[in-house]
């Protein structure tokens, strides 16, 4: 959702903005993150049909690669915004395509906090954020000790919860791994989740589980 300025000014230069970040977004996308995610990869998506196209999203996922947020950033058929070190932003060129990539700029000294309310600006305005519920790649590209921040933000937001399991991911380009395995990567989408009812720690626990469960029985369907 784009909002509407009252000055002409602001709003061509608003759109001029959002269009070249567009432009920047499918070069990458149909450039680079879909012939390796395709082709290299033999990548395939399942269940697209569960991604809602507009308003706010918190997308969550295992994490096994760093093969994972390029494909999930462009791979759901509507960007994804990852947060990213606040170094990266000062590095030119980089920056102009991670941000037209949907990255925001999040500093390793700062709080929990500031990173939700970052991220709980950006659902306000309709974008999709993804999260990797491990907060950390895992060796065996499972869900293993999630971390209640994508069911906060939710509580916070009220954005919806879509659960994607992206499998191999892990044995293509793992934690401990120095080259590629050009081994099959296979996105599953379930359905969307409903946020949790309140922010308190049973009901954070519950969704979080409830996440967990649910991309891990994805995960294991595909083995």
């Amino acid at each position: 959702m784009i909002k509407v300025f009252k000055s002409s000014a602001k709003t061509n230069n608003h759109s001029l903005i959002n269009t070249r970040h567009n432009f920047i977004y499918y070069l990458v996308s149909y450039c680079f993150v879909f012939p390796v995610f395709r082709l290299l990869f033999r990548g395939r998506t399942t269940g697209n049909r569960n991604v809602p196209q507009s308003g706010p999203l918190i997308v969550v996922a295992n994490h096994g690669s760093d093969l994972d947020p390029p494909i999930l950033g462009h791979a759901l058929g509507r960007p994804v915004s990852f947060m990213a070190k606040k170094e990266l932003f000062d590095i030119p060129i980089l920056s102009t395509i991670i941000r037209a990539c949907g990255a925001y700029p999040v500093s390793r000294r700062s709080s929990g906090r500031e990173a939700i309310r970052t991220a709980s600006k950006l659902l306000e305005e309709g974008y999709a954020i993804g999260v990797f519920l491990d907060g950390t790649r895992q060796i065996d590209g499972r869900i293993n000790k999630p971390k209640q921040g994508a069911a906060l933000l939710a509580a916070s937001s009220g954005a919806s919860l879509l659960p994607v399991a992206i499998i191999n991911s892990h044995l293509a380009l793992g934690k401990k791994s120095k080259w590629p395995r050009l081994v099959p990567i296979h996105m599953k989408i379930g359905a969307p989740l409903p946020p949790p009812l309140s922010k308190k720690k049973l009901d954070l626990d519950q969704t979080t589980k409830n996440l967990q469960n649910i991309i891990n029985s994805m995960i294991d369907k595909d083995i």
